[in-house]
């Protein structure tokens, strides 16, 4: 009896990412949603600039790489040409909440029919671990070494908070994958992002708290650790908005 196997829309491809990195769980996530939905056939994504630059190596779906921050302009582009196909988009916090924010706005207000998988993990990964829009209060990273002071830095950006203010979009929701329970949690999330496009409902974003062990100089397990005690409770786990869920309701 086969008790668990690679999701078909996975390729063989072996992952480049650092040990203890959680880009994998997320992507393997990704890929049993198309499996589960039978939509690998007309799905496209969108990768980054970042640490998952590279996701069109990883998934069998076609993809497409967008410049830096420009993934939910690109997706937008390509469900108005192609609308009867299932876009998403896989980006990080240095791509989406700094130099992409503004299209990531624009994107979830106009309620674009797109999903968009958002990892944040506090720090900018790829590029050797400055302070990103979401890093914590002083934190330590390569630009703030002393800790981000929020007196000049400002406050971390609370990414799904802010776009559940908006009207336009229809799902907004944190999720997190250190433990079972969550990365259970997490695949249904993500699921329930994609089933929202596929039913016409609209602009869904799932945030996924993430870890970065190599750029917060912390063993895999410790860093597992440090999300639980510092990134959660900083930014909780939830659904932010669920207009489908509403409209039951009522």
């Amino acid at each position: 009896m086969v008790v668990f196997e690679k999701p078909k829309s996975l390729t063989d491809a072996k992952l480049h990412y650092c040990p203890g990195c959680t880009h994998g769980i997320i992507h393997r996530l990704v890929a049993e949603a198309i499996d589960s939905l039978g939509i690998e056939g007309k799905t496209i994504g969108v990768a980054p600039v970042g640490c998952s630059v590279m996701a069109y190596n990883y998934f069998t779906c076609d993809m497409v790489e967008a410049a830096h921050g420009r993934a939910p302009a690109v997706a937008t582009g390509l469900k108005r040409a192609l609308p009867e196909n299932i876009i998403f988009t896989y980006q990080g916090d240095g791509d989406l909440a700094s130099i992409g924010m503004a299209e990531t706005v624009h994107a979830a207000t106009r309620n674009e029919n797109i999903t968009i998988i958002f990892v944040n993990n506090a720090i900018y990964g790829m590029t050797g671990g400055q302070m990103a829009p979401t890093s914590l209060p002083g934190q330590v990273t390569q630009t703030s070494p002393y800790g981000r002071d929020i007196a000049t830095a400002g406050y971390p950006i609370k990414v799904s908070e802010m776009l559940s203010t908006l009207d336009g979009p229809e799902f907004i929701a944190r999720v997190a994958v250190n433990n079972v329970k969550n990365v259970k949690n997490a695949a249904k999330t993500i699921k329930k992002a994609f089933e929202n496009q596929v039913a016409g409902r609209g602009f869904s974003l799932v945030e996924v708290v993430s870890t970065c062990p190599t750029n917060w100089g912390l063993t895999p397990e410790k860093a597992l650790v440090w999300l639980e005690e510092n990134m959660l409770p900083y930014y909780p786990l939830g659904v932010y908005k669920d207009r489908s869920a509403k409209k039951e309701e009522n």
